[in-house]
C-alpha cells in the first residue's frame, strides 16, 4: 500500500464513499483539489465486455466539446500537396523520411501522429517504436486519411482516442480542474456517449458496470452508474 499524504487523507475523509451523480462528484474533485499545479481530472470506466474476444473490444475516439486543456503537438507523415494542406490546419511538424529518420534516432517530440495512406508502408518501418508509445497512426481513430486537415483540427481541438484494457476499463482524461465543473460534465457527457454508442451486440447483462472520477493527485469519486440514464434521453 502506498503511503498517503495528510491532504489525500483528509480529502478522502471528506468526500465519503457513496456513488455520486456525475454533477455532484465533478463539484467535489473540483472543489476537494490541493495540488500547486492544474490538475488534470481523469475517468475509469469498468464494462461489462470481455476484450479477449474480438467481438467485444470497445475502441473509439471523440472530440472532447472542451479540449483536455494541453497543447497537442502533431506530426503529419505526408507528401506533395498534402504537407502544405497539414502546415496550413496547424500541424507542428509534417514530412516524410526525414522524420522517420529522427524517430529512429530516438526523437518523440509529439503528442501524435498522423499519415497519409501512401506513406503508411515507410511509417510501417517504424511500427515498433511508435506502437508501445500509442503514437502509431491508425484508421481506426481517423489518422490514416487523406483528409490530414480535419485530422490535425480535432487533434488540436481535444480529440482523444481509448481503448478497453484487459480488465474491462476504459481509461481517459476529461480535462483540468480549472476548466470548472460545468466544462468537465460536458466532457465526461460527450465522452460517455460515445462509449454507449459502441457498445458490442454481443455484451450481454449490465454494460456500464462501475466509473470513478479523479485529479491526478486526489481520490476518485464513484460514480452511481444508475444515474446517467438521465444523461442518455
Amino acid at each position: 500500500m502506498p503511503k498517503r499524504g495528510k491532504k489525500y487523507l483528509e480529502v478522502t475523509k471528506n468526500i465519503g464513499q457513496e456513488r455520486q451523480t456525475v454533477n455532484d462528484a465533478v463539484k467535489v474533485i473540483i472543489d476537494s483539489s490541493f495540488a500547486k499545479f492544474d490538475e488534470t481530472v481523469d475517468i475509469a470506466v469498468r464494462l461489462g465486455v470481455d476484450p479477449r474476444h474480438a467481438d467485444q473490444m470497445v475502441r473509439g475516439t471523440v472530440v472532447l466539446p472542451n479540449g483536455i486543456g494541453k497543447e497537442v503537438k502533431v506530426l503529419v507523415f505526408a507528401k506533395g500537396e498534402k504537407e502544405s494542406e497539414a502546415q496550413e490546419a496547424g500541424a507542428d511538424f509534417v514530412g516524410n523520411d526525414e522524420f522517420i529518420e529522427k524517430i529512429k534516432g530516438g526523437w518523440f517530440g509529439f503528442d501524435k501522429a498522423v499519415a497519409t495512406p501512401d506513406i503508411m508502408g515507410s511509417v510501417g518501418k517504424i511500427g515498433k517504436l511508435l506502437g508501445p508509445r500509442g503514437l502509431m497512426p491508425n484508421a481506426k481513430t481517423g489518422t490514416v486519411t487523406f483528409d490530414v486537415a480535419r485530422a490535425v483540427n480535432e487533434l488540436k481541438a481535444g480529440k482523444i482516442d481509448f481503448r478497453v484494457e484487459k480488465a474491462g476499463i476504459v481509461h481517459a482524461p476529461m480535462g483540468k480542474v480549472s476548466f470548472g465543473a460545468e466544462k468537465i460534465v460536458q466532457n465526461v457527457t460527450a465522452f460517455l456517449e460515445t462509449i454507449m454508442r459502441l457498445k458490442p451486440t454481443s455484451s450481454k447483462g449490465t454494460y456500464l458496470k462501475t466509473m470513478a472520477i479523479s485529479t491526478t493527485m486526489g481520490p476518485g469519486i464513484k460514480i452511481d452508474t444508475a444515474s446517467l440514464k438521465d444523461m442518455f434521453k
